[in-house]
């Protein structure tokens, strides 16, 4: 059976190829490359054996994405990531983010529809619950307003999808996940954004090696046990596998209902300043940082009730904080070895 994977090279996606391959699939990958790397299919190959097949196209583009989706008609299911990520700069650029989050959202819907490919499995956020009322956040919990655009981008494209389904027979899972970090044990793939990252965990490492000079952490007021805001953090292996729970899912009509929506996360929430510990602890070193003001669009605490997406998918995160940043550190310093 053949997935197709639209944001393939990027962080997550390409952790997701890896276990879709281990678990036996086919998968054919589309990226832009805006974020990512295409070496990163030669290292999928060497964790798996296998080359997925690779398609470097932009999804916003409609005549790209239908000759994509013409090529691969016979697909078993889509796992769809492509998209722009990152909170502050979407407070910078939001029509970037409409624009590009959701066109490459509908083409692919469009490509499924024309093609009878009913099963998309979306890659959705905790963003979409803005500031909850009640911690921990469950699937229920109320859609509040949105804190970002990227936000924004992800509660609209629930919606598109659940309009979708209904209209057009399709089936969907929405994985709402919460902060996804570390790496894969190979050190071979692993989080590496284009320039300045937005994201806390890869701002430690590369300030743990030196490519930085200092790690800033947004905020140091907020009611929280240490002043800085709290996350729930998950391994991206364990995230990655529960793509292919919910993949498997749809494809052997276990679903429940056609549109489903689960949390993803740990459970914990741990502050940044948690983080920055658990890094200092597994890499033996001190890292510089320094508090500074609030960044635009960050809300103060937010982690996971796990419960249903535990007991409905069979799928729990087994990695801890410590084993979270001890995979992170190892990858950067491969990277650095690499150079």
């Amino acid at each position: 059976m053949k997935i197709l994977v639209t944001g393939g090279t990027g962080y997550i996606g390409s952790h997701t190829v890896v276990e879709l391959q281990n678990r036996g699939y086919d998968v054919v990958i589309a990226d832009n490359l805006s974020n990512s790397y295409e070496y990163v299919v030669d290292r999928i190959e060497q964790i798996t054996g296998k080359r997925p097949d690779f398609h470097r196209i932009d999804l916003t583009h409609k005549e790209q994405t239908a000759d994509l989706f013409k090529q691969h008609s016979v697909l078993s299911g889509v796992i769809h990531f492509a998209a722009f990520k990152a909170v502050g700069e979407s407070m910078e650029n939001p029509l970037d983010y409409y624009r590009n989050n959701l066109d490459s959202l509908i083409n692919v819907l469009e490509g499924m529809k024309n093609n009878s490919i009913r099963n998309i499995v979306f890659s959705s956020s905790c963003t979409v619950y803005g500031q909850p009322d009640e911690l921990p956040v469950k699937e229920t919990s109320p859609i509040k307003e949105a804190w970002s655009p990227y936000g924004n981008t992800k509660q609209m494209s629930e919606d598109i999808i659940r309009f979708a389904v209904n209209a057009h027979g399709l089936k969907s899972i929405a994985l709402r996940y919460f902060n996804p970090i570390g790496a894969h044990d190979s050190a071979l793939i692993g989080e590496l954004p284009l320039g300045v990252p937005n994201n806390l965990v890869p701002f430690i490492t590369q300030t743990a090696i030196g490519k930085r000079k200092s790690l800033k952490v947004f905020g140091s007021d907020y009611n929280t046990h240490d002043g800085t805001a709290i996350r729930d953090y998950i391994h991206v292996v364990d995230l990655a596998q529960a793509h292919v729970v919910a993949i498997d899912r749809m494809i052997d009509n276990r679903s429940k209902l056609d549109f489903e929506i689960f949390n993803l996360g740990t459970g914990n929430g741990f502050s940044v300043l948690d983080v920055v510990k658990s890094f200092e602890k597994v890499a033996g070193q001190k890292l510089n940082y320094e508090l500074t003001d609030r960044r635009p669009g960050d809300i103060e605490k937010v982690w996971a009730d796990t419960s249903f997406a535990n007991a409905e998918l069979g799928w729990s995160a087994k990695r801890n904080i410590d084993d979270m940043m001890r995979s992170a550190w190892k990858w950067e310093l491969a990277l650095s070895d690499n150079k």
